[in-house]
């Protein structure tokens, strides 16, 4: 229930699709004579608001603070046990119907787990996905990401495929019991760098213990943080991430689904649920 609450939900929440419809809703009201000069105004105001949100790096100040968590992963010469690959950065569906794998804007967590299988070919690589779209065919993304690592000639004894997720929650909950972690073992989490502190926070709640292998940044840092966008388009999409995001990391929190509301590499959390 909570997966299919938190999907509808988030469609009616997601900036983008909000700020369209108030626009819309403005010019509907605009129709009518009565309402005429608050219709043209409210989709005035919104859509210039559109046009602000989209151009202006207003999304990357959102995102910073998320992809900057957990810093890159740097080899320190320590072994890794396992390496574990999120689900997100392919389309299951679109991968199955052409019969060849078609990623998304995601695509380094896979392009990443290729360089890490060969450079710890001695580590298991557990990769963890289901179909996680409330109105698609539930083509899970896991089989085919492990059919397109064994065409390229990683070993499928190395491989575990964990295709039942449709969530991070479950994500975590799934992997641990596939993986069966010992202690002392080490796992590299191999995410997209803003949802890095939901993954680890979920993860360690569920009593796995990863090191962040932090991917697919969105913002530059630096000063490049100010730039804005080249397209609305661009913006929207990553206001749409940010919020989202920051959205989840409420929600998981509210739910005791997570260490702490912002995880912290070194294991201080903002909002630890242990003090909760």
């Amino acid at each position: 229930m909570f997966y299919y609450v938190s999907k509808i939900a988030w469609f009616f929440a997601t900036p983008s699709n909000i700020l369209i419809s108030l626009i819309l809703m403005g010019l509907i009201l605009a129709l009518f004579k009565r309402f005429r000069r608050f219709g043209v105004g409210l989709s005035l105001v919104f859509t210039l608001s559109t046009i602000a949100l989209g151009l202006l790096p207003i999304a990357s100040y959102i995102l910073l603070p998320l992809e900057e968590r957990f810093p890159p992963f740097h080899d320190d010469g320590k072994p890794v046990d396992g390496i574990i690959l999120l689900g997100g950065s392919v389309e299951a569906a679109d991968s199955a119907s052409r019969g060849m794998i078609v990623s998304n804007e995601s695509a380094e967590r896979v392009l990443d787990t290729i360089q890490l299988a060969h450079r710890y070919p001695g580590a298991r690589i557990l990769i963890s996905g289901g179909g996680g779209t409330v109105f698609g065919d539930g083509t899970a993304e896991a089989p085919i990401i492990a059919a397109y690592f064994q065409s390229i000639g990683i070993d499928a004894a190395r491989m575990m495929i964990e295709d039942r997720s449709r969530t991070t929650y479950e994500n975590a909950a799934y992997s641990i019991e596939l993986a069966k972690p010992k202690q002392g073992e080490r796992w590299l989490l191999v995410t997209s760098a803003w949802h890095m502190p939901r993954a680890v926070g979920v993860f360690e709640k569920a009593g796995f213990a990863v090191v962040a292998y932090p991917v697919d940044f969105r913002t530059s840092g630096g000063s490049g943080i100010n730039r804005p966008f080249a397209f609305i388009s661009e913006g929207l999409r990553r206001l749409d991430i940010a919020t989202k995001e920051w959205a989840g990391l409420i929600a998981y929190y509210l739910a005791g689904r997570t260490v702490g509301l912002l995880p912290h590499p070194h294991g201080s959390w903002i909002g630890d649920s242990a003090n909760r």
